[in-house]
C-alpha cells in the first residue's frame, strides 16, 4: 500500500474505521444475512436453511488473503465471498446464499451503511466545529477589528460578526448533510439487469425486510447507475470542507507578522521550523487546507461516476471506490484540524484596534462620507472625501486633518460632533452574532453521538 504522508499527520481514526477493510468485509457479510432473513420473510427459503446461512454469515468463513487474490481475477469480491460461505455450508443451504441479488446489490447496500456513518462523523465533527465557533462569536461580539475587502481594509467591524459569518455557513452545511445521510440510506436489491426478475412478486417483501434490519429505506426503483445519491453526499462533505479552507486561509491571513491579530495554539515545537527558531507555524490551518482541497478533488470525481451507462456501469462505478473514501476521510481531516485550529485560536485585540490605525483612519472614510452628506448630499460628500483621502496619503497625514482643512469652519463645526469613532460605526454587528448563534442553536441535531462539550479556554496573549 502507498504510504499517506497526509492521514499519517492528521487522519481522522473514526472515519478511517468506516472505511477500513474490516468493516467492508463485515458489512457485506451483513447485508448477505439481511437477504437471506428476507428470503426467509417472502417464503424463498426455509426457516431452518435461513438460520444456517445466517450462521456461515461471518468474518471467520472469509479468507482474506484469498478473497483479494481471487477479487483481482474476477474483478469484484462478492462473488469470491460467497463461495466462500457456501464452502461453509451443506449442499442445500448453499443453493440460496446471494439468491436473486447481484454483486452490486450486496456492495451497494454495505455502501449505504457506510455513508450513513461516514456521515453521521462529519455531523459530529461539524457539530463540534460550529460550537467552537458559537462561543468565539458570542466571546468576541465587541472585538472592534478592520473589515478587509479586496485584501485592504474597508470598514470596522468584529471579530465575532467575522466568525458568524463562518457559523452560518456551517448551519446550512449541517442541514445539507443531514439531507444527504438520509438521501443515501437507500436498499439495494434488484438483481442482474436491475428489474428484480429472478425474485419476481416476491422482492418487494424481500426488499422490505433487508430495509428493516438493516435499518435503510426501501425503494421500489433500482439506483445501480442512478449515482446522484452518493455524489450528493461527496459534494456536500466537499463544500463543508471549502468553507473549512477559507476558514483556514483566513486565520492565516490574520496571522502574518504584519497583522498578527490572531495566532494557532501555543506550545513547545507547535508548528517549530528545522532551522528559523523564531517561527509558529500555522500547522492546524494549513492540515485543514490540505485536506480539503483533496476533499474537493476527490468529490468532482464523483461527477464523472455519474455517467454510468444502459443498466450497469462499465469503469465509473469503480471511481466510486477510492473517490467516496477519499472525499469522506479527507472532510473529517479537513475538520478535525479545523476543530483544533478555532479550539486553540488565541486573539489579540490590542493589535486588532492598532490596526484600524495603520492607514491613517482612512478606513473610517465612508462614515465621514455618511456623516458629511446631511449636509452636502452622499455624491458631493463622496468627492470630498475621496479628494481628501488622495491628500492625506500624499502628505501622509490623518485623514481627519486633511478633512479639516478641506471644509470651512462653519461646515467643520457642524461635521465634527457627529464624526463617527470605528466602535460607533459598526452597523449590525450584534444582531448579526445573535442571529448565527441563534439559528445554529436552533438546528442542533438531537440524536448527535457526541458527548463531551467543545470547551475553549480564554486566550493566551489577549491584549
Amino acid at each position: 500500500m502507498t504510504f499517506d504522508l497526509l492521514t499519517a499527520v492528521g487522519a481522522d481514526e473514526e472515519m478511517a474505521a468506516v472505511f477500513s477493510e474490516q468493516r467492508a468485509v463485515a458489512d457485506w457479510l451483513v447485508v448477505e444475512a439481511a437477504l437471506t432473513h428476507g428470503l426467509a420473510a417472502a417464503g424463498v427459503v426455509e426457516g431452518d436453511t435461513a438460520e444456517r446461512i445466517i450462521a456461515a454469515c461471518r468474518p471467520e468463513v472469509v479468507d482474506t488473503e484469498g478473497l483479494w487474490s481471487q477479487s483481482a481475477t474476477v474483478g469484484y469480491p462478492i462473488f469470491p465471498l460467497v463461495r466462500m460461505i457456501c464452502a461453509s455450508l451443506d449442499d442445500e443451504a448453499a443453493g440460496f446464499v446471494h439468491f436473486g441479488a447481484t454483486t452490486q446489490d450486496i456492495m451497494d447496500c454495505a455502501l449505504a451503511l457506510q455513508l450513513r456513518d461516514a456521515a453521521g462523523r462529519l455531523l459530529d465533527l461539524v457539530g463540534q466545529l460550529g460550537d467552537g465557533l458559537a462561543v468565539l462569536v458570542r466571546r468576541h461580539e465587541g472585538t472592534l477589528m478592520a473589515g478587509r475587502t479586496h485584501a485592504q481594509q474597508a470598514v470596522p467591524t468584529t471579530f465575532g460578526a467575522k466568525c458568524a459569518v463562518f457559523l452560518d455557513e456551517f448551519t446550512r452545511h449541517r442541514e445539507r448533510l443531514t439531507v444527504a445521510r438520509q438521501r443515501v440510506s437507500v436498499l439495494s436489491l434488484f438483481g442482474a439487469g436491475g428489474t428484480s426478475a429472478a425474485l419476481g412478486e416476491r422482492a418487494a417483501v424481500v426488499r422490505d425486510e433487508m430495509a428493516r434490519r438493516l435499518d435503510l429505506a426501501a425503494t421500489e426503483v433500482p439506483w445501480h447507475v442512478a449515482r446522484d445519491r452518493v455524489a450528493e453526499f461527496a459534494m456536500a462533505a466537499a463544500l463543508v470542507t471549502a468553507t473549512c479552507v477559507r476558514l483556514a486561509r483566513e486565520m492565516v491571513d490574520l496571522s502574518r507578522t504584519e497583522i498578527g491579530e490572531v495566532a494557532e495554539a501555543d506550545g513547545l515545537y507547535r508548528g517549530a521550523s528545522s532551522t528559523m527558531p523564531q517561527k509558529a507555524n500555522p500547522i492546524s490551518a494549513e492540515l485543514t487546507i490540505g485536506f480539503g482541497v483533496m476533499a474537493q478533488a476527490a468529490a468532482s470525481a464523483m461527477l464523472r461516476a455519474m455517467e454510468a451507462g444502459h443498466e450497469r456501469a462499465a469503469g465509473e462505478w469503480q471511481v466510486e471506490w477510492q473517490a467516496l473514501p477519499a472525499a469522506s476521510a479527507s472532510a473529517a481531516g479537513a475538520l478535525r484540524a479545523a476543530i483544533a485550529l478555532t479550539s486553540g485560536l488565541r486573539v489579540f485585540p490590542g493589535r486588532m484596534r492598532a490596526n484600524l490605525d495603520a492607514d491613517g483612519g482612512r478606513i473610517m472614510a465612508e462614515g465621514y462620507m455618511i456623516a458629511l452628506a446631511s449636509q452636502l448630499g452622499r455624491d458631493r460628500a463622496h468627492e470630498v472625501l475621496y479628494e481628501a483621502v488622495r491628500r492625506s496619503r500624499e502628505k501622509d497625514q490623518p485623514l481627519v486633518a486633511t478633512l479639516r482643512s478641506s471644509l470651512d469652519a462653519e461646515a467643520w463645526s457642524a461635521l465634527e460632533p457627529v464624526l463617527p469613532t470605528p466602535s460607533d460605526y459598526l452597523g449590525s454587528t450584534t444582531q448579526i452574532c445573535q442571529a448565527a448563534v441563534t439559528e445554529w442553536r436552533r438546528g442542533a441535531q438531537p440524536d448527535s453521538t457526541r458527548t463531551d462539550p467543545v470547551v475553549i479556554t480564554e486566550e493566551e496573549g489577549n491584549e
